[in-house]
This record gives C-alpha cells, sequence and structure tokens, in this order.
C-alpha cells in the first residue's frame, strides 16, 4: 500500500500536467505510449507472442493517437477522422490476414514432406512452429488492441483539442479518480453483497453505489469550482447527468477488463507501476469513461464556454 501511494503522488502531478498545461501534441504521445504498452500487455495477457503480430499491433496502437490528434490539428472533418482511423484499421487487417496466410502455407508446405523412416523422429521445422503460433483467434484480439482501445483512451485528446480543452480533459480523470475512490472506501465500509466473485472478488453491490454517489458529487464539486474560478455557465443537471453515466461506465470498464484478467488467469496486466499493475489496470476505466464524456459533452452541453 505505501508503494502504491507513493507512485501516485509521484505520477498523478506530471499527470495532470500534461493534461492540464503542457500542449496537446504532448498528451497525444504520452496516450501512444500508454496505448502502445496497453496492446503488448493484452497481447501478452491472451498468450500471443508471435513476433510480427506483437509489431503490427503496437505499430497501429500508436498510429490511432496521432491521427485523432492530426485531425483536429487541421481542422478535418468527421468524415476525414473516419477515413483515417479505417485506414489504419484495414491496414492492420491486412497484415494480420497476409501472416494467416503465410502462416498456413508454410504448414501445409510441411505436410507433403516424404514420409520418415520408421523408428526416426521428426525434427521440429519453422513451418511447425509458426503454426503453433498463429491462431486466428489472434486477428480480432490483435483488433481490440491496436485499434479499439487506443480509439477509445485517444477521446481524451479529443476533450484536450476542444475550446478550453483543457477543463474538458479533467472530466474524464475526475470521474474515474473519484467513482474508483468512492467504490473502495465504500466497499470497505459497507461492503457485504459480492455480485460478481468470480470476476472481482473484493467488488461489492455496496461499492458499486457508493462509486456512482461519490463520483457523481465529485463531478458537481468540479463544477462548483468552475462556476467559481471561470465565467462560463455550468448547467449543474448535465453534470449530474455526467456524474451518473460516467460512474457506471468506469465501473464498467473495471469489470470488462477484470473479466480478461480472470479468463486469462493474471492478477495484473503488468509491472509498469508499482502497486499500480501495467498500464491497463491503470487506464481500464479511462477507456471507458472517456468516450462517455466525450459523447455527453458533444450530445448534451454542461460546461457553456
Amino acid at each position: 500500500m505505501k508503494t502504491r501511494i507513493i507512485v501516485a503522488a509521484v505520477l498523478l502531478p506530471i499527470f495532470f500536467a500534461i493534461l492540464f498545461i503542457f500542449p496537446p501534441y504532448v498528451l497525444t504521445i504520452m496516450i501512444s505510449i500508454i496505448c502502445a504498452i496497453a496492446a503488448y500487455e493484452l497481447l501478452s495477457a491472451t498468450k500471443i507472442r508471435k513476433v510480427s503480430v506483437i509489431v503490427y499491433t503496437i505499430f497501429a496502437a500508436v498510429l490511432i493517437p496521432f491521427a485523432i490528434f492530426l485531425n483536429s490539428l487541421i481542422g478535418g472533418t468527421t468524415m476525414m477522422l473516419i477515413a483515417l482511423l479505417l485506414s489504419i484499421f484495414f491496414l492492420l487487417l491486412c497484415l494480420l490476414v497476409i501472416e494467416a496466410v503465410l502462416a498456413f502455407s508454410r504448414t501445409d508446405n510441411a505436410k507433403q514432406t516424404p514420409p520418415l523412416p520408421k523408428g526416426a523422429k521428426k525434427k521440429k521445422s519453422k513451418s511447425d512452429d509458426s503454426y503453433n503460433k498463429f491462431k486466428f483467434r489472434q486477428i480480432p484480439i490483435a483488433l481490440a488492441a491496436g485499434i479499439l482501445i487506443p480509439y477509445l483512451l485517444s477521446s481524451l485528446i479529443s476533450l484536450r483539442e476542444m475550446p478550453h480543452g483543457y477543463l474538458f480533459v479533467l472530466l474524464p480523470v475526475v470521474i474515474a479518480i473519484m467513482t474508483d475512490s468512492g467504490a473502495f472506501f465504500s466497499g470497505v465500509a459497507l461492503g457485504k453483497t459480492k455480485p460478481f466473485p468470480k470476476i472481482s472478488p473484493n467488488k461489492t453491490t455496496e461499492g458499486f453505489i457508493g462509486g456512482i454517489v461519490i463520483g457523481t458529487a465529485g463531478m458537481l464539486i468540479y463544477g462548483l469550482i468552475l462556476s467559481a474560478v471561470t465565467s462560463h455557465t455550468i448547467f449543474f443537471p448535465a453534470l449530474a447527468l455526467y456524474g451518473v453515466l460516467g460512474s457506471i461506465m468506469t465501473i464498467l470498464g473495471d469489470l470488462a477488463f477484470s473479466l480478461i484478467k480472470r479468463k486469462c488467469g493474471i492478477k495484473d496486466y503488468g509491472r509498469l507501476f508499482p502497486g499500480h499493475g501495467g498500464a491497463l489496470d491503470r487506464f481500464d476505466s479511462m477507456t471507458f469513461a472517456a468516450p462517455t464524456m466525450y459523447f455527453l459533452t458533444l450530445l448534451i452541453p454542461a460546461i457553456i464556454i
């Protein structure tokens, strides 16, 4: 616990500075690095170790945040962004399909070799190794690691690129931190009912409720702070809706990545942050919270600039 607190005390100010103070391109670089690490962690958790697949996936994961940043930088339209994202998706898909075709072609060629003399032992060939390493399930996993997760996390870049984006980019951060903290302390103090013991044995219904209440309260407090220190109009009913929906999606994100860990039989995705785990362990809830906040700010503005 001590290590966990020290690491958080060191990294949180840096994270807030990148979000709130530094230019958006610094945030883009940070998100690209996080996405690359997260992609590797997911492939590793699902026991995908084929080097070429890992390289393709990490390459796509790095490109996605830069594509979103580039679109906002040049004032691109939604159609241009969709075209950029589809291009990266299609490129990764083509590379994976080519890899699958080559792997299975080598396997077919290996099967056509003459039969061995009686009593002789078969030597393991590169084609057999390729066959063992590449499975068709790697394609959707690689697409999720290289495209889906980076796209969701890159909502932070989209929020930062809005007018006065330094205010909007803090929305998913506030909701994620407050919800996680509220769920933890409520669960410790009041938790009895465990609705998903096989997925997350320490999570309780009381903790979930506490997380939603504290997350919503944190969002309203953030609105009060903005109302006091800025000239912007704050629409508090919309902000309360942000809190409720954002907290629910934060919890859902945590459960989704916990489910993957349980299915893969691992405790943490990595050891990037001592006491906290890997990039996916720290940004699992943000993966769902960030796009939720982005779409809400577009559909139901709560901070009127």
